[in-house]
């Protein structure tokens, strides 16, 4: 590069306008990236990526047949097709039982700080057959894009899912 006029530190281009470092790739899922710039930017996508990868090995202390997803739809997007179509894609990974989609009602949320609204409105449950396949959906779909929204799975209680304890 140097023999085209690169000199270290310096941005490309006639004026050195240009870029100055090399870009990267932050993994956003995993099919897809986003290219990120700067330094900083760099460390903070590499923070999170080793949070996200954390949070997943937590999760997995404590596996369950039942999968909880959010941020999939906002508040007020439920239609009737959102159902079938979860059931539809959970079931590449193994026999769903049941899904369940709840509405957090909105005088909840405003009460409860802990919930945000635009994320967690509206909770899907989805119940399988085998823990396996709960394993295999929830590695899958956390952190995927949904509808321009990145999902977040994570395990949900048997016990709580069957008594129908949808707000914990």
């Amino acid at each position: 590069m140097k023999k085209f006029g690169y000199r270290e530190g310096a941005g490309l281009g006639k004026s050195g306008q240009g870029i100055a470092t090399a870009l990267s790739v932050e993994k956003t899922s995993k099919r897809g990236g986003k290219i990120i710039n700067s330094d900083s930017e760099v460390r903070e996508a590499a923070r999170r990526e080793q949070e996200e990868q954390e949070s997943i090995a937590e999760m997995m202390k404590r596996p369950s047949k039942v999968i909880l997803l959010k941020n999939m739809v906002g508040a007020g997007e439920v239609d009737e097709d959102l159902e079938p179509e979860t059931a539809e894609e959970c079931s590449k990974y193994g026999e769903v039982v049941k899904v369940v989609i709840f509405e957090m009602p909105a005088a909840d949320n405003s009460s409860n700080p802990e919930v945000e609204v635009a994320d967690d409105a509206v909770r899907i449950f989805v119940q399988f057959k085998r823990m396996e396949s709960a394993i295999k959906a929830l590695v899958d779909l956390n952190g995927r894009w949904f509808g321009g929204r990145q999902v977040r799975a994570a395990f949900y209680d048997v016990d709580k899912f069957e008594a129908m304890e949808l707000r914990d």
